[in-house]
């Protein structure tokens, strides 16, 4: 049986890619709110052989694993695991898969709508004009000003050509200390405290991992402009939430563009809220409905559901498919870059697994992709 316990808002019901996953199996689809809790996803996915991932507030705990003995695999609609327990899945013999890449331009285009919203003061703006006022207020110019980005993957690569093309000047950091690739992307290598210092807008785009946890705290916000805006589009626990109160209603920093949080959803009340220099999102970078993003993204999700079921067995955990990159190629180049590494990686690794006999290639038949 295969599961989503957590499509809320809904986005893959009643789709292609939901028509292709019942062609499997036996499908069910929550679409009410109510995977946050455990008990209530265990609930949803106790007879689940594979379960769908499609929002990070669905935690797959070890509890979770342990009390869902059925389930072989979780296939994630998006890059980030940091809701998996990986170590918990791998002990338990459950396959974790995502589907990196295929919303970054959606991810990187509300990147800088939060730049410009929160520099521009958009949302105070409109809100006091509905009130009857006719505000008049400095407001900031991204021409000519200097973008930090954290992390050159392909949303962060993506949001380098973006805020290059309004006429920034940009600083990027890698975690793997690529320079030459960041040279690539037009963008000048610099350290963390170097774009931090010196950026007038900082862009987070990095894996929340033990090691990132907190990769903003104090320090580093005390190092950032009085006049720099923050955008976090990544994961709200890369920034430490006390310490981003503090910048924020102390206006240590001019403001922040946040699509991220430490809790999600937002409790009623929380502090955030009230700070009227800072601009909200509910992670919504991804919610692109008629695009690309989701229309491919669940495309390789039911792909890489059809070849794990008929190959009759579970394959490591596989970043992608493929057949991804080729598909690409042909009908939108731009993102065949950005498949480049993936698509060598699982290349290798289904190779390795179809030289064992354990799986057939993955194949993703050709469709007409959306132009943008």
């Amino acid at each position: 049986m295969i599961i989503v316990p957590d499509d809320f808002p809904s986005v893959f019901e009643n789709t292609p890619a939901h028509e292709r996953a019942k062609k499997l199996g036996e499908t069910r689809v929550y679409a009410a709110r109510g995977a946050d809790d455990e008990q209530e996803l265990i609930k949803r996915i106790d007879r689940a052989r594979v379960a769908i991932n499609i929002r990070a507030h669905a935690r797959f705990t070890d509890g979770v694993f342990a009390a869902c003995p059925h389930l072989k695999m979780v296939s994630i609609w998006g890059t980030g695991t940091d809701n998996i327990d990986l170590d918990a899945a791998g002990r338990r013999g459950v396959t974790v898969c995502n589907t990196p890449g295929v919303n970054a331009f959606a991810v990187a285009e509300h990147t800088l709508a939060l730049m410009l919203a929160t520099g521009r003061k958009i949302p105070r703006i409109d809100r006091e004009m509905r009130g009857g006022a006719w505000p008049r207020e400095m407001l900031t110019q991204c021409l000519g000003k200097t973008a930090g980005v954290f992390g050159t993957g392909a949303i962060g690569a993506r949001v380098v050509a973006l805020t290059r093309a309004i006429g920034m000047e940009v600083l990027a950091w890698s975690a793997r200390g690529d320079e030459a690739h960041i040279r690539s992307l037009g963008a000048r290598p610099a350290s963390k405290d170097e774009i931090l210092r010196t950026a007038d807008f900082i862009s987070l785009h990095i894996r929340l991992t033990p090691e990132t946890r907190g990769f903003l705290g104090r320090k580093e916000l005390s190092l950032m402009k009085r006049s720099a805006i923050l955008v976090n589009t990544g994961r709200g626990a890369l920034v430490e939430r006390d310490a981003l109160l503090d910048a924020l209603a102390n206006k240590k920093i001019a403001g922040a563009g946040l699509d991220v949080f430490h809790d999600e959803p937002l409790k009623p009340g929380d502090p955030i809220t009230s700070l009227d220099t800072v601009v909200l999102s509910g992670r919504s970078t991804g919610i692109d409905v008629y695009t690309l993003c989701h229309d491919q993204a669940l495309a390789v999700l039911a792909e890489t559901l059809r070849s794990h079921v008929e190959a009759g067995r579970l394959h490591d955990a596989l970043q992608g498919c493929a057949a991804w990159r080729d598909h690409a190629a042909q009908h939108a180049p731009r993102w065949a870059a950005h498949a480049d590494t993936l698509a060598e990686r699982l290349r290798a690794a289904l190779a390795h697994a179809q030289a064992l006999g354990q799986v057939e290639p993955i194949s993703l038949p050709p469709r007409p992709l959306s132009k943008s």
